[in-house]
């Protein structure tokens, strides 16, 4: 999806998923929805184990995390009412992981919520400094799922839009890819192979990730995997078209 932002700059999201080899059906769910002060959130959901009493975890919380974003609850709120609704549904017996990313234009700012052992990674090319060695910050302070323990919270990061500012967000199976085999996967040393590619558009980015990430694992994925990747970029043309392009192989 692509989205101008009324600031210059344009949010593209980019998603790539596929299920765990010879499961019917993956587990994972990922979800846009538009803010209704402006913006756009994306909810990526791994539900417990996998197949379709994993998918039917993770649609249970995306569904509530995207009711309550539509109606205009902050990230934060939306967040702990779907890890108490999980909880709730569940007895407390079923985990699930949850990512939120939110693009808010009320306070200009990325807004990235993690209950999610994985970490989320950004990149922006013209960061210098010890945090950001070549440019990359990892968001890892040690994170709970959501849907078992009572006071499970999310962690949080809020960033000003800046162009350029890359976000990648994925399930446990892409993070592990190739741990079986001792070459699991590298996100960053990836990402700058697709770009010493010439890969520059943030889809054919994703489909890169994810290639070497089922290439790693012999191509019979160890887990679900899924992939978003959200990227500000400027918008020179002004262009204020929105657009959006799904594959869904059946």
């Amino acid at each position: 999806m692509t989205t101008a932002v009324r600031l210059g700059l344009t949010l593209e999201v980019a998603v790539a998923k596929v299920g765990k080899y010879a499961t019917s059906e993956s587990g994972d769910t990922v979800e846009v929805v538009e803010r209704p002060h402006g913006g756009l959130s994306v909810v990526v959901v791994d539900g417990q184990r996998s197949g379709k009493s994993a998918k039917a975890v993770s649609n249970i919380v995306a569904r509530k995390a995207m009711a309550l974003l539509a109606d205009g609850v902050r990230d934060g709120a939306v967040a702990r009412a779907a890890h108490d609704y999980l909880r709730t549904q569940r007895g407390g017996k079923v985990s699930a992981t949850l990512n939120l990313a939110s693009v808010d234009l009320a306070s200009r700012t990325l807004v990235l919520l993690r209950n999610n052992h994985c970490p989320i990674l950004l990149y922006n090319p013209h960061w210098t400094g010890v945090n950001t060695p070549d440019g990359w910050q990892y968001l890892d302070e040690p994170s709970e799922a959501i849907g078992v323990h009572a006071r499970t919270r999310p962690i949080a990061t809020e960033l000003p839009l800046q162009q350029d500012l890359t976000a990648l967000i994925f399930t446990d199976g892409i993070w592990t890819a190739g741990e079986r085999s001792g070459q699991r996967i590298s996100i960053p040393r990836t990402v700058q192979e697709a770009f010493d590619n010439g890969v520059t558009e943030l889809n054919d980015l994703a489909d890169f990730l994810l290639t070497r990430a089922v290439e790693l694992d012999q191509r019979r994925p160890a887990d679900d995997m899924s992939l978003v990747i959200l990227g500000i970029r400027s918008n020179d043309n002004e262009d204020e078209a929105r657009r959006m392009t799904v594959s869904l192989p059946f």
